[in-house]
């Protein structure tokens, strides 16, 4: 019977269009871009990381090793006042079981703009918090000054290298005034 499907159809054309606002509904907006900085303005983040990499680890004494690590990943960021959404982020790192992590860390953004720092811990290790500090920069971030921290979630390591992530990334940059290059070559 012809009549016998249309109440149905209906009913399914109703049922799925009050899903689709309900869901519509429930995503909300998306994140709006970082508004443009203001030079001096200190622009506060949170963010995640996820990198792979390598390590060579040294045996020292029993219970000691010393570690050189080198890895990378992309990095994202959120909040409001954000620098920018992402960049490829570098590490290169010293850890010591006694006396601590060293490391330096460059962050490059879609333009090729360059964010530079210095990192500091107690230790390379899972669960261990690491400090970072804006130390300058290229393009938009020259002279950027700031701090950041994470903690270390590694997710795997092998013999060929590590992977993991962050947790608890967060902290703040302030831009400095641009550069702008002499004209007319050399001074």
């Amino acid at each position: 019977m012809p009549g016998s499907l249309g109440p149905s159809i209906d009913r399914c054309r109703r049922g799925l269009a009050l899903v689709t606002v309900l869901l519509a509904g429930a995503c909300g907006e998306p994140t709006p871009p970082a508004p443009p900085a203001a030079v001096g303005e200190v622009r506060h983040f949170t963010g995640t990381w996820s990198f792979t990499g390598s390590r060579q680890i040294m045996q020292l004494a029993p219970g000691a090793q010393a570690a050189i690590f080198s890895v990378s990943g992309s990095l994202l960021l959120a909040g409001r006042e954000r620098p920018t959404l992402g960049f490829r982020a570098e590490i290169i790192g010293f850890s010591d079981s006694q006396t601590g992590m060293v490391g330096r860390s460059v962050w490059i953004d879609q333009r090729g703009d360059k964010a530079f720092s210095e990192l500091s811990g107690d230790s390379a290790l899972p669960g261990h918090a690491i400090k970072g500090r804006f130390t300058g920069g290229t393009g938009r971030y020259a002279g950027v000054t700031g701090e950041y921290s994470f903690t270390w979630q590694r997710l795997s390591a092998s013999e060929d290298g590590v992977s993991g992530r962050v947790a608890d990334l967060a902290g703040w940059a302030r831009l400095a005034a641009p550069v702008v290059p002499a004209q007319g070559g050399r001074q």
